[in-house]
């Protein structure tokens, strides 16, 4: 720590050395296969900081060659028509992955858009079939956000092995997929959530905290131990700014390391969601063999 307060964690140098080495593997991927790897992105309605999170991803994959687009749902789409979508996209062949806007509107069941999903092409890991693989240490999809909270620490050489961690936040797509892999990194793990009685207790004694309830300032530096490290996972939009679940001025003075908002998680999940993409479209379009056809590799 410096005498101006916690290391920032920025993941957009990560993500640019990321992205340089998947641009290399979408124009080996292109000149091979005759198309460059696709992806769709769908959107039911406009909820304002995920779509501001999507646009990049666009961005990202522009930048690399990747084609991607959305596919734009009024907020009045039925369920049916929303899986129907779905299902027209696992379908294309020129579609090697899918990722679905969250949070879905009240009326449509996650269960139902979860279950229409190709396991093949759902690149952001919300799929039973991908949440299974990632619960029992297999090779499957990872949630790309969750993903991305975990690696910032790794590859900005954060010891995980051996420390106290506390999640706050249990959805599927995040909080547990976080937990799932501090696990994996041998971090000992408490999953806190809405329910929980003290939470600051729990969080004056982790020695990593990631942040994942959607709950802007949920977290201040008052509730941190000294020197913790501090991943703020959330994206909230207050008085036009977009800003984490962590109060962040004040977590900077206690933190040893804290991810920002903008510019933390953030760059890094995008980037991971293109290696996961290029994965998607090598495992489902795998290079003819002269004599025989590979069977399609499903994660």
């Amino acid at each position: 720590m410096t005498a101006s307060g916690a290391r920032l964690l920025e993941g957009g140098a990560i993500a640019e050395e990321i992205r340089t080495a998947v641009a290399e593997d979408v124009s080996t991927f292109s000149a091979t296969r005759g198309r460059a790897p696709g992806l769709r992105v769908v959107i039911v309605g406009r909820d304002a900081p995920s779509t501001v999170y999507l646009e990049r991803i666009l961005r990202g994959c522009a930048k690399v060659g990747i084609d991607a687009g959305f596919v734009e749902l009024e907020g009045e789409a039925t369920e049916a028509l929303v899986t129907d979508a779905l299902r027209a996209l696992n379908a294309d062949a020129t579609v090697d992955g899918v990722i679905v806007q969250m949070p879905l509107p009240p009326t449509i069941r996650l269960r139902a858009v979860v279950d229409a999903i190709d396991p093949a092409k759902d690149i952001d890991g919300i799929h039973p079939l991908n949440a299974g693989l990632l619960r029992l240490g297999y090779d499957g999809f990872l949630p790309a956000t969750a993903h991305a909270a975990v690696e910032i620490l790794r590859r900005s050489g954060i010891e995980i092995e051996g420390r106290d961690a506390v999640v706050i936040g249990r959805s599927a797509v995040v909080g547990m997929p976080a937990a799932f892999l501090l696990v994996r990194e041998d971090a000992t793990v408490t999953v806190c959530h809405s329910r929980t009685r003290d939470l600051a207790g729990h969080v004056r004694r982790a020695e990593i905290v990631v942040v994942a309830a959607g709950v802007p300032g949920l977290v201040t530096g008052a509730m941190l131990r000294p020197g913790a490290v501090v991943v703020d996972v959330g994206i909230n939009l207050v008085d036009g700014r977009i800003v984490g679940d962590v109060d962040f001025e004040s977590a900077r003075a206690v933190a040893s390391a804290i991810t920002p908002v903008p510019g933390g998680v953030g760059p890094l999940t995008n980037a991971l969601l293109l290696t996961h993409l290029i994965r998607a479209a090598e495992r489902q379009w795998p290079l003819q063999s002269p004599v025989a056809v590979p069977a399609i590799d499903r994660p």
